[in-house]
């Protein structure tokens, strides 16, 4: 399977809120949320208002051009806060691939790529991960340390200077 990464462009927020879902990590045998809850303001916020100025990227197949994941971040306030939230200065990372490509590197590929062209950008970034999702080895691979703990979940930071 061959796929390439491009950058997100405004069009492709419709792409961003079914990503959003596929980010949403669910405990194997747990039931599958509903589609609804990205609406939600806790979620929505990691899509609605995106600008241009909002970096992310794109895997896509390299056949059918058909996205098969996403990688984002977000620059949230004090006052409007994600779950990955440090500062006003340190931008939150989403990241989402399709449940059928998971496991074949494409997610190290896409935060690598995202790392690659923020590092001059900003100084670090942030995620929060649930302690029983799977991508959290890949997260401490590339080099992101705990931040904070919050019940379940780690917030996570990765220094880019």
């Amino acid at each position: 399977m061959s796929y390439m990464i491009r950058s997100l462009m405004p069009s492709d927020e419709a792409l961003l809120w079914e990503m959003l879902y596929h980010a949403l990590y669910v405990p194997p045998g747990a039931k599958p949320l509903a589609k609804e809850i990205i609406y939600r303001p806790e979620l929505a916020r990691y899509i609605e208002g995106w600008q241009t100025d909002d970096i992310g990227f794109v895997a896509v197949l390299e056949s059918s051009f058909i996205p098969i994941g996403a990688v984002w971040i977000r620059l949230f306030n004090s006052q409007n806060s994600g779950y990955g939230y440090i500062n006003d200065e340190t931008p939150e990372l989403s990241i989402a691939v399709l449940p059928e490509y998971r496991n074949q590197g494409i997610g190290t590929q896409l935060i690598t790529h995202l790392l690659n062209n923020t590092k001059n950008v900003y100084s670090a970034i942030s995620l929060s991960v649930s302690l029983s999702n799977p991508a959290l080895r890949l997260y401490q691979r590339l080099g992101f340390e705990v931040a904070a703990q919050l019940n379940d979940s780690l917030i996570m930071k990765k220094e880019l200077i």
